[in-house]
């Protein structure tokens, strides 16, 4: 089957609102290490992977076992029932978890597994008050949408929280990105400040942030950020909800959990993406107290399942036995210099940002901050004809991301390089 007829095939029967990537959409069928073939038969090395999921590469082998073994038993049983592998893969997220005296619950996805945290911290305090950041993105189920800070992935305005925007991490647009990192971070929480004396009612009952911001572009704010926000959530006995989906796992290279840049003691992780390396897995790790506060019967039909919780135990137990954070430190390092070579040489280079394998490139009209979508997708099409997927995200659609698997290795890198380098001067 070729890409056009596929595509024909999938405008009759898929919502018109379903993303598509390029003006010739492709499919992928097949892979392994950090690189793809599409139906057609052409191969790219992937810089995206699956939109920060193929953690650990392509067909791994102890994963690729891991799932067979188990799918040759048992595929599904439900949380009515004991799920070893579940608690096992729970059992290691506590001991890797952000705080102390934790409990997991798992879900299918990101967008599932910040939905149970919301509904964890607005049972716990009860309160539907939620501070969020602007230009955040946490999923797309209702609630999701709802503390989402950035217009053009908000479908509606309806809402089951009383919704508080406040400054994130954004310097390149902020209206105190001007000042030096120390200013900036003291300037966004002395508007939290002021927004919780005059923007909200009571007892607000959380604050969720992506440590990066994923979709908004890979936004990056100052070490310590978060730890300064903390400090005045504390005084109020606001809860913190870090939102790990992009981050966790060691992607960011210097820490296992990106919030740890920031010296702060979460009371609530949600993760999904590079967990399940594909499958379908998410969850939430919180404090037991605020884990064992509702008050109501629940289970998961799918969440936990025996085979994604295999998977995933394999997928995780590859990641910290070949010390792929270290990787991604290092080829993080190797690929930001070779990007800030690229930004010195060309004017529709806005800013790199970003840590580790999580870095974004946003691209703005020669001789302003004017967002330039235009050129991202240019510089998309040209990667792509050669060979090269990457990922793009921003409000306008003007930030290029790219996260490759945590297993890429320093000739990927140097290859990848080359071709963002060659697009983006096609494009400027």
């Amino acid at each position: 089957m070729n890409h056009r007829e596929l595509l024909a095939r999938h405008r009759r029967v898929l919502p018109s609102w379903l993303a598509l990537y390029y003006a010739e959409p492709i499919s992928l069928v097949d892979g392994e290490g950090r690189r793809v073939v599409d139906a057609e038969g052409k191969e790219y090395l992937d810089f995206f992977g699956g939109i920060l999921t193929t953690m650990t590469g392509y067909r791994v082998p102890e994963v690729v076992e891991a799932i067979r073994e188990q799918a040759s038993r048992m595929l599904h049983t439900s949380t009515l029932y004991l799920i070893e592998p579940q608690i096992a893969l729970a059992e290691r997220l506590v001991e890797l978890a952000p705080m102390p005296d934790a409990k997991v619950f798992f879900v299918n996805s990101g967008s599932e597994a910040n939905d149970a945290a919301l509904l964890l911290a607005t049972a716990y305090r009860g309160s539907n008050q939620i501070l969020a950041m602007r230009h955040s993105y946490h999923g797309r189920t209702f609630s999701a949408t709802a503390i989402t800070g950035i217009r053009s992935w908000s479908p509606t305005s309806l809402s089951p929280f009383e919704v508080t925007y406040v400054h994130g991490g954004y310097r390149y647009r902020s209206p105190f990105g001007h000042l030096p990192p120390e200013e900036f971070t003291r300037a966004c929480v002395d508007d939290l400040r002021d927004l919780l004396e005059v923007a909200t009612a009571g007892p607000v009952a959380a604050m969720i942030a992506e440590p990066i911001q994923g979709v908004g572009g890979f936004v990056t704010p100052p070490d310590g950020f978060f730890g300064a926000m903390k400090e005045v959530l504390d005084e109020h006995g606001i809860l913190f909800i870090s939102d790990e989906v992009q981050t966790g796992w060691g992607r960011t290279g210097e820490h296992f959990w990106g919030i740890e840049a920031h010296g702060v003691e979460p009371d609530i992780v949600t993760f999904a993406k590079g967990l399940g390396n594909g499958l379908a897995i998410g969850g939430v790790i919180a404090r037991a107290e605020i884990m064992d506060s509702l008050q109501a019967n629940s289970i998961s039909t799918f969440g936990g399942n025996p085979l994604a919780t295999a998977g995933a135990l394999a997928n995780l137990e590859y990641l910290l036995e070949h010390d792929l954070q270290t990787n991604a430190l290092k080829m993080g390092q190797r690929l930001r210099a070779g990007l800030d070579d690229i930004a010195e040489r060309s004017a529709i280079v806005g800013e790199v940002r970003g840590k580790g394998l999580m870095l974004g490139i946003e691209l703005v009209h020669p001789g302003t901050k004017d967002p330039n979508p235009t050129a991202a997708v240019e510089v998309m099409e040209r990667a792509k004809d050669d060979g090269l997927l990457l990922g793009k995200g921003g409000l306008a659609g003007n930030v290029l991301r790219i996260a490759p698997p945590l297993t890429i290795t320093a000739e990927e890198v140097d290859e990848g390089l080359e071709i963002i380098g060659r697009a983006i001067d096609s494009a400027g």
